[in-house]
């Protein structure tokens, strides 16, 4: 006779409890929600590139395989580092770009979206001249590219890890046909700030 296991339903399958299906389906929703995000920059990089100016990438995660790829492509692996900013890359003239990308479906953003090492990496290419912010999505209906130096100063000129949606205004970008507008001004020499 098989024992009863209260974490298995009648059919033999785990059975969550509330807390655990809505932090599943909070994971599985928030990786949709950055996978379009990222379809939407990728849409916009190549724009980007077709008009020649700039060629923008993803920057790829450090991985390591832990297994042998399967017959569906499939394999186990884990991150080796800390993630880099999400996006780097090239205006026209040589400048380089470094941009990290965040959504949210609140109406403020968090200081602390941002990994530590992330935010070393941004600091550092910001030191050495390059055009360095945060691409922020509220919604899919606002987006935002806030200066690398607004992010990093955000404790004290807010005087909270935060911003509001509304303090945002002067860093809308454009947005047109999935394409985010978000090297405007930048492409004709101009700075970001």
């Amino acid at each position: 006779m098989e024992q009863y296991n209260p974490r298995k339903n009648n059919e033999g399958y785990t059975d969550l409890t509330a807390y655990e299906a809505e932090k599943k389906l909070q994971g599985k929703r928030a990786k949709m929600v950055g996978a379009l995000f990222e379809q939407m920059i990728s849409a916009s990089c190549r724009y980007y590139k077709e008009a020649g100016i700039a060629v923008i990438e993803k920057t790829p995660e450090p991985m390591k395989p832990l297994s042998k790829m399967d017959k569906h492509g499939q394999f186990k692996a884990c991150f080796t580092k800390a993630a880099q900013p999400d996006y780097k890359g090239t205006l026209q003239g040589g400048r380089t770009v470094i941009f990290e990308a965040k959504h949210t479906d609140k109406e403020t953003i968090t200081y602390n979206r941002l990994t530590e090492a992330q935010m070393d990496a941004m600091e550092a290419y910001h030191e050495m001249g390059a055009e360095c912010f945060i691409l922020v999505s509220f919604n899919f209906c606002d987006f935002y590219r806030i200066p690398w130096t607004e992010w990093n100063d955000m404790p004290m000129l807010y005087g909270r890890k935060y911003m509001k949606r509304c303090e945002l205004e002067r860093y809308r970008i454009k947005e047109k046909g999935n394409v985010l507008y978000f090297l405007d001004g930048l492409e004709a020499g101009g700075k970001i700030g």
